[in-house]
């Protein structure tokens, strides 16, 4: 009953976590948009999210290390689990070493008055934000086929 229940959080944590950077990645393409309705966008996503998605990351990389340790007799779930932690934790270093700091200088701007590297700027948060939601699908994407895999063994 509690590999069912951690695996359940764990399905549903993560996926959260990359339904909301694709979500990002799909709905706020910033390439059309001008620089004062570019920044006030960022400005409002960072707000809404900059606290609650660190958390539920770094919940989803430990119920994926906790669903780890309850498939140890598992050698293909195993695997497919370190890959998943793996590429979560990719996807948590990126956001922490490169679109955090972006996002911390992102909300000290004025829409009226964006800095002149501004478009530079938004090129390499959203390159960085494209390589974090590459990372974060094949997280789910290993962790689905852990959690098949295992379904797959029982019967």
């Amino acid at each position: 009953m509690v590999k069912l229940i951690v695996s359940f959080a764990n399905l549903l944590v993560v996926s959260l976590v990359v339904g909301v950077v694709f979500g990002t990645w799909l709905a706020n393409n910033p390439f059309d948009l001008s620089a004062a309705t570019y920044i006030e966008q960022q400005q409002q996503v960072i707000r809404a999210l900059n606290t609650l998605m660190p958390i539920l990351g770094a919940i989803g990389i430990l119920l994926t290390i906790a669903s780890a340790v309850l498939a140890r007799d598992s050698r293909r779930t195993l695997y497919l689990l370190f890959a998943a932690i793996f590429c979560l934790v990719v996807a948590g270093l990126v956001t922490s070493f490169f679109n955090q700091p972006i996002n911390s200088q992102v909300m000290t701007w004025n829409a009226q008055a964006p800095p002149s590297n501004w478009m530079e700027l938004r090129n390499e948060w959203w390159q960085w934000h494209t390589i974090r939601m590459i990372a974060a699908i094949l997280a789910l994407s290993f962790l689905i086929l852990a959690t098949v895999v295992k379904r797959d063994v029982v019967k």
